[in-house]
């Protein structure tokens, strides 16, 4: 390990964040999703937040967002009206056909170029480079045919279940193929919110029968091409980490606290994957003073971070209006002055 000077609060060099990842003694705890400012936070605080931007986010993002339905240029009017996960996009399985062909061409994508300047501009600063979208095999199948209906589904309709996520794994490695050759990130980040604060929202052997397979195939077209996969996955996951793991996912995002049990988690799954542990918001950073927050920071770091590494910090979601501004603070000070701490003692 190398003794030259460096500065804890500049973003982390790729090839640091890389070692985190992979467990090869980095010289500090990666930021990554820290500073995530969820609804209202920027309302409520406005100016006030640019205060934050003095510490680090060790990863740089190149978004594409597939959930602008209205850009798919359905043959129907879309059901705009209710609560966000009760909205359908798909109504009669028999028009299934129909929505897949409208799906969006990934080679014909413009925001592309966009992101090839970003891209560029992150690879010039040495910058570990994410490329992202939300949703994946359970989001946005709930998002098309909404989360009670799709429930119903993964019993009465299985075989449309397989045929609209075998449509939307090859929707997404078209994405994924054109950004590996025009974009060359070295992660891919995604969500599937797959549980709820007791359990999964189905049972592990209906995950590993209707989106198990469609993970597999990310996860085999990810490391063919060298690249870490980041899952986003709220509630508990805890059941099927391990199949997460052996269908390729590098690093899970966000152990949410309450949920899971943090130490057994890193106990039993922490050589298999790495942890983007997640400072809980809903409770920690909205109900505690700073120096709980400091002490949960520890703990998470003390948890999860392995004398090779294996751990990168976040917020556990969007830091939402309410949460005091100086909790925000001490989570992200804590999170860089601990980080760099702890990895030193372990590389002395």
């Amino acid at each position: 390990m190398t003794k030259e000077r460096w500065d804890p609060l500049a973003p982390l060099p790729r090839e640091e964040v890389i070692r985190a990842v992979e467990r090869r003694n980095p010289r500090r705890v990666p930021l990554v999703m820290a500073r995530w400012w969820g609804e209202g936070l920027v309302e409520q605080y406005g100016d006030r937040l640019q205060a934050l931007e003095r510490y680090p986010e060790d990863a740089a993002f190149l978004w594409i967002d597939l959930s602008n339905y209205a850009d798919w240029n359905l043959p129907w009017p879309l059901k705009q009206e209710g609560a966000y996960d009760a909205r359908c996009v798909l109504e009669d399985w028999n028009r299934l056909d129909e929505l897949i062909a409208c799906m969006p061409d990934p080679e014909a994508d413009p925001r592309f170029e966009a992101l090839k300047v970003q891209a560029e501009q992150a690879r010039s600063e040495d910058r570990y480079i994410m490329f992202a979208c939300w949703r994946l095999f359970f989001e946005r199948p709930w998002e098309i045919r909404g989360m009670k209906t799709l429930i119903m589904d993964f019993c009465r309709h299985p075989q449309q279940v397989h045929h609209l996520n075998e449509a939307l794994c090859n929707l997404y490695l078209g994405y994924l193929r054109r950004a590996v050759r025009e974009l060359h990130p070295d992660g891919y980040w995604t969500s599937d919110d797959l549980g709820h604060q007791r359990q999964l929202f189905m049972s592990p052997k209906m995950f590993r029968e209707l989106l198990l397979p469609y993970y597999q195939r990310i996860g085999a077209f990810l490391h063919e091409n060298q690249m870490h996969w980041w899952l986003h996955s709220c509630g508990d996951n805890t059941e099927i980490l391990g199949d997460l793991a052996e269908a390729g996912v590098d690093v899970f995002h966000p152990v949410q606290k309450g949920t899971m049990d943090e130490a057994a988690v890193a106990c039993q799954h922490g050589k298999e994957l790495s942890f983007l542990a997640g400072v809980d918001v809903q409770h920690v950073l909205q109900e505690t003073d700073p120096q709980g927050v400091r002490a949960e920071v520890r703990f998470l770091i003390d948890t999860f971070d392995r004398p090779e590494g294996g751990m990168c910090i976040a917020a556990g979601n969007g830091i939402v209006s309410g949460t005091p501004f100086e909790n925000i603070a001490a989570f992200l000070d804590e999170a860089v002055r601990y980080g760099s701490e702890h990895r030193a003692e372990y590389n002395r």
